[in-house]
């Protein structure tokens, strides 16, 4: 895609190795919506260009089809981007909208790791947002007992991060959320550095419920 005028100057402003999170929040509050920009942006293939363009895109437009081609793109990056950018547009526009929050909850099984990811990571960010009494859970926790040494990575982190948000805010189901840690050994031997929450769940789920007492 040709960049237009004001798309060259964005991406070259944002080009800078001292870019930062905020500086692109400042921008895309700026700019506000403009979904044009946003795809001539995406287009660039560059790391900060994509993660504005996600914040000025208008999600009416996030078809499942746009959605996928996103996905396609992001498999350019590194493991560390790419997880980043798919976790920023879920935060940033898919959560924002009854129907990407229903394409989302459809994810459970896509053949994409990355929108698995969304599904799992989602239904975490439900939880620590306060809305923890949700019906399927324990459909969750069925689910994660049986996939998550055979998923990928990414897909494996979120699927741990919602037992772990689980276990934080339902007793009840405490134990089984740790026992899914011990079971399967995920991030064990992991190393954190100081005061940092380990993603181990026996360990994350004791210090965030600590965390919680504490308040």
């Amino acid at each position: 895609m040709k960049l237009g005028q004001k798309a060259n100057k964005v991406h070259a402003q944002i080009s800078g190795q001292d870019t930062k999170l905020g500086d692109l929040r400042k921008i895309a509050k700026e700019i506000k919506k403009d979904h044009q920009l946003a795809m001539e942006l995406w287009s660039t293939g560059a790391f900060f260009s994509r993660q504005l363009a996600i914040l000025i895109m208008d999600k009416k437009l996030l078809t499942q089809n746009v959605i996928d081609q996103l996905d396609a793109d992001m498999q350019a990056h590194d493991d560390e981007e790419r997880n980043q950018l798919i976790d920023w547009l879920m935060a940033n526009q898919l959560s924002k909208d009854k129907k990407t929050v229903a394409m989302m909850e459809s994810w459970a099984d896509s053949p994409s790791a990355l929108q698995r990811r969304v599904f799992w990571y989602y239904q975490a960010r439900l939880r620590w947002m306060g809305k923890t009494d949700q019906s399927n859970t324990n459909e969750l926790l069925d689910a994660i007992e049986a996939k998550i040494l055979d998923e990928p990575p990414e897909v494996q982190w979120a699927m741990n991060y919602t037992a772990g948000q689980i276990g934080k805010f339902q007793p009840r189901l405490r134990s089984r959320c740790m026992g899914i840690g011990e079971q399967t050994g995920l991030y064990k031997d992991e190393v954190v550095a100081r005061g940092c929450t380990p993603n181990y769940l026996p360990e994350f789920i004791k210090m965030e419920v600590a965390k919680l007492s504490a308040q």
